[in-house]
């Protein structure tokens, strides 16, 4: 039985803190939000105490902290957890600063403690089942990764502000994709970005319409493309050419019915938010993780690969900026 504190009782935190308390291996023991309305009403859903963020840190009934609060807090919030001996789930990303989550990790490392980020996408069944035949080399030798992640609508322009950026906020978990499909280091980024969506979100300094390209050293390549809006719902869609043919997963409509006449097929639409298209991966993530922390081994995706998804995020901002290929470094 993993004993579980929650820091955050949001839109995420109230995801991860329900399948935590729908699981019969694992309890929700207690939360912690500054707004003390959210805390009380996740708790009485789930049957946890609600107690100040520092409480749970080192409580001695609880052995795993979902870390689910404002960006800003997180490396602060794994440091406390590493250093009470916790083990550590995070929401992604460590830190908008590259240099602070290396200094996170060290902290973390030595600790000894397991710590995962919330890369939800790796374990959504469609997406997990198409690494998995690319690992048995259906499609040969990668060459092209496409990935397609398109919003229904942007955010509001508060939320921009404090965001870093969509290449931070947005397009960090397609890098993160990214990567896992190719299986090796991008090692340049080109990047570019409009605001063609909000006039608000460019006054704001930053983009809702974005392509990037990775490349690695033996010459494979990424593309992708975001956007904040979509008006046929919440776009997910990827896919890999090889040597040997091409994998691909798309989007999940509200259901499978399709109506034919004359004039063509007509399907319903596609799922419309993440809460929706991601749920089952939501789950399946939080399984890996309570294994993870049962088992003794070390959970994925690592400290490492939020590092890594944060350089990419990191350079593709920088590309976009002064409109030039960025090399990355370790």
């Amino acid at each position: 039985m993993v004993r579980f504190g929650l820091i955050g009782a949001g839109r995420i935190g109230r995801i991860h803190g329900g399948n935590v308390a729908a699981r019969s291996d694992a309890r929700l023991v207690a939360i912690a939000d500054a707004d003390a309305a959210s805390a009380t009403a996740l708790a009485q859903q789930t049957g946890a105490e609600v107690r100040a963020a520092d409480a749970i840190l080192t409580a001695s009934d609880i052995d795993a902290v979902l870390i689910c609060a404002p960006t800003d807090l997180h490396a602060d919030l794994i440091e406390k957890a590493a250093r009470a001996g916790k083990a550590i789930f995070c929401e992604k990303p460590v830190d908008l600063s590259s240099d602070r989550i290396r200094g996170c990790l060290d902290v973390v490392a030595q600790a000894a403690v397991p710590l995962m980020i919330g890369f939800n996408r790796r374990f959504d069944p469609n997406f997990a089942t198409l690494k998995a035949r690319l690992d048995h080399g259906l499609a040969g030798d990668i060459e092209i990764v496409s990935i397609i992640s398109r919003d229904p609508s942007p955010p509001p322009v508060s939320y921009i502000a404090r965001s870093g950026g969509l290449f931070r906020d947005m397009m960090i978990h397609d890098f993160d994709m990214a990567r896992f499909l190719l299986g090796e280091e991008p090692i340049a980024v080109t990047a570019v970005g409009s605001a063609l969506v909000d006039p608000a979100i460019g006054e704001a300094g930053d983009v809702d319409t974005a392509a990037v390209l990775l490349e690695t050293r033996s010459g494979k390549i990424a593309q992708i493309s975001n956007s904040r809006r979509a008006t046929y719902g919440y776009d997910q869609r990827v896919e890999v050419h090889g040597s040997k043919g091409m994998l691909r997963a798309g989007n999940i409509h509200e259901t499978t019915v399709d109506f034919a006449s004359a004039a063509g097929f007509n399907a319903d639409p596609v799922q419309n938010f993440f809460l929706e298209r991601y749920a089952s991966a939501y789950r399946l993530e939080l399984d890996a993780f309570v294994k993870a922390v049962t088992s003794g081994t070390a959970p994925t995706p690592s400290g490492q690969d939020g590092l890594r998804a944060q350089m990419l995020s990191d350079a593709a901002t920088q590309s976009a900026q002064e409109k030039r290929r960025i090399e990355i470094t370790a």
